[in-house]
């Protein structure tokens, strides 16, 4: 066993045990590129299902649960906090902060609890991107936090357009103290982009915008503000807050006479220094779906939705939240070769380094540019280590909304990770879905049952690549094909035994998939020392 492999093995089993918040991983600068989401309208997806997601980037917390339907006597209030998003088990208060307190609905609705909340159980699903914006708009005194509208939100409403207006009154009454957002918020009908910013220092508020998007049409957002020219009179696929137009002339942002582009005026129109309404995961997300369009990265805009040149399935979405860039420009391996070991290669012949992969640490980048100036350049993957949690959700109008909502979630990244389906009607979560792994190394938390294979596997991805590969494809092929006979067993059960029973079906489903899953990812780690203790 050589030095440097060594080197390298002690490396990444220094990364296995140290706690997340302190790994630090190649990311650019000067704009925040923390999450990703893709919409897919109706008529654009293979099976008529509305599609919405998430990639969850950063520190935030992994543990989840679903928290009940409730019934609340008249004059109750409901607690608004801060801080959640860093906690390590749902009862833990360490750093929440008390904002204030709203009148409680006289019931809600069951929903699923993640760090950004997700999918309730009448098919109100929810994605997030955080677009930040400019700094002159940020009112912390505002009540609300992004996450915890999103949970009003689906505890409130059945669907997208409820949800939007929804938000929009509630951060007009108690203030919006959050960065610049996008919720892409879907119900099994439509699909639209919402995106808010505060109102400044000086006014509790906020000022926001909506936008459908068409049924035949897929989008994405990736932290930057993607929508533009605002249509208010065409009510069916535009929403604005009454203050749009007048926020942005007040703070100086729209001389009320060039044409109006929320982007522009609320963001600050800069990506990298550029004035982009988008940034290179958008541009290849909507070039991958419509490679007809012939889209150019050097526009400043591109469009806030496509058609794409084929109907888009749930499985090609989960694929582009695994994108790398593999063989294209931004491929940040392209450069690390080495001569190829084929008895019939010639000695020209090489191949992509079996030590190189897509999420190199910065410590690895600078060593490797140090030794040779642009040998790898900083792209931000669709696809990072630093992922807390994603999902990709299907809401299905067809079919009950407790087995028509799905969200197809997966721990850690999402380019490593399988995928496990929970329901709208599912009632509990796997008691290792309860427990954070971002404070420490637990063996309880979900996510450390995925890491350590993730994080093993980067060691020589050239030759640990194939079989994590397979073995996503497997458990994506598992889910696929038993769908459709989980969805006839839930209606059988539901027929003959009711309610209770059939979402109690839903709910063993989920643990026995996630359970196949973890089990595989375990094995796969011991696979992985063993083969990195020969040498291979």
């Amino acid at each position: 066993m050589n030095r440097l492999f060594l080197f390298t093995l002690t490396l990444i089993c220094h990364c296995l045990i140290t706690t997340a918040q302190e790994i630090e991983y190649a990311q650019p600068v000067n704009t925040p590129e923390s999450c990703t989401s893709i919409m897919v309208g109706k008529k654009a997806s293979a099976d008529g299902s509305v599609m919405t997601s998430h990639t969850c980037d950063g520190n935030y917390r992994t543990w989840m649960d679903i928290v009940p339907a409730a019934t609340y006597d008249r004059d109750t209030t409901v607690a608004i906090r801060n801080g959640r998003m860093h906690t390590e088990y749902p009862d833990d208060q360490t750093n929440v902060e008390l904002k204030g307190t709203i009148p409680q609905a006289r019931s809600t609705y069951q929903f699923l609890n993640t760090s950004y909340p997700c999918l309730n159980e009448k098919q109100l699903g929810i994605g997030e991107t955080t677009i930040s914006g400019r700094k002159e708009l940020v009112n912390k005194k505002g009540m609300f936090m992004i996450e915890e509208l999103e949970k009003i939100a689906l505890q409130r409403c059945t669907t997208a357009r409820d949800a939007i207006r929804l938000i929009g009154e509630l951060v007009k009454e108690h203030g919006y103290g959050d960065s610049g957002e996008c919720l892409t918020i879907a119900d099994p009908d439509e699909v639209w982009i919402f995106e808010v910013f505060g109102e400044g220092p000086d006014k509790i508020g906020g000022v926001w915008a909506a936008v459908r998007i068409p049924d035949d049409h897929v989008s994405v957002s990736a932290n930057i503000s993607r929508i533009s020219t605002l249509d208010l009179k065409d009510k069916d696929n535009y929403m604005a807050s009454a203050n749009v137009f007048d926020v942005a002339k007040k703070m100086g942002f729209w001389d009320g006479k060039e044409p109006f582009r929320f982007w522009k005026a609320y963001s600050g129109g800069n990506y990298f220094g550029e004035p982009k309404s988008f940034s290179l995961r958008e541009f290849f997300i909507l070039n991958s779906l419509a490679p007809s369009l012939k889209l150019s990265y050097d526009s400043e805009e591109l469009p806030l939705s496509v058609k794409p040149d084929k109907q888009v399935a749930v499985t090609d979405v989960m694929a582009l939240l695994r994108a790398t860039y593999e063989g294209t420009d931004w491929d940040t391996t392209k450069n690390l070769k080495v001569p190829s070991k084929k008895k019939d290669s010639s000695d020209k012949d090489s191949i992509t380094s079996p030590a190189a992969n897509p999420w190199m640490t910065t410590d690895m980048i600078n060593m490797l540019n140090e030794v040779k100036p642009r040998t790898v350049d900083r792209n931000r993957l669709v696809a990072v280590p630093q992922c807390s949690y994603s999902h990709v959700i299907q809401l299905r109008n067809w079919l009950p909304d407790a087995v028509g909502g799905v969200a197809w979630l997966s721990f850690d990244n999402p380019g490593q990770s399988p995928r496990i389906p929970i329901f709208s009607g599912s009632t509990a979560l796997p008691p290792s879905f309860g427990i954070c792994g971002q404070h420490r190394h637990r063996t309880d938390a979900a996510i450390w049952s995925f890491r350590e294979a993730n994080k093993l596997a980067t060691v020589r991805w050239g030759l640990t690549k194939e079989k994590m590969q397979t073995a996503i494809a497997h458990f994506e092929e598992k889910g696929q094909t038993e769908l459709p006979f989980v969805e006839a067993q839930y209606k059988q059960i539901q027929q003959t035994k009711g309610d209770e029973a059939a979402n109690a079906y839903l709910t063993g489903y989920t643990s026995d998939f996630a359970g196949a899953a973890m089990q595989r990812w375990r094995e796969m780690a011991d696979e992985f020392w063993k083969m990195f203790a020969r040498g291979f």
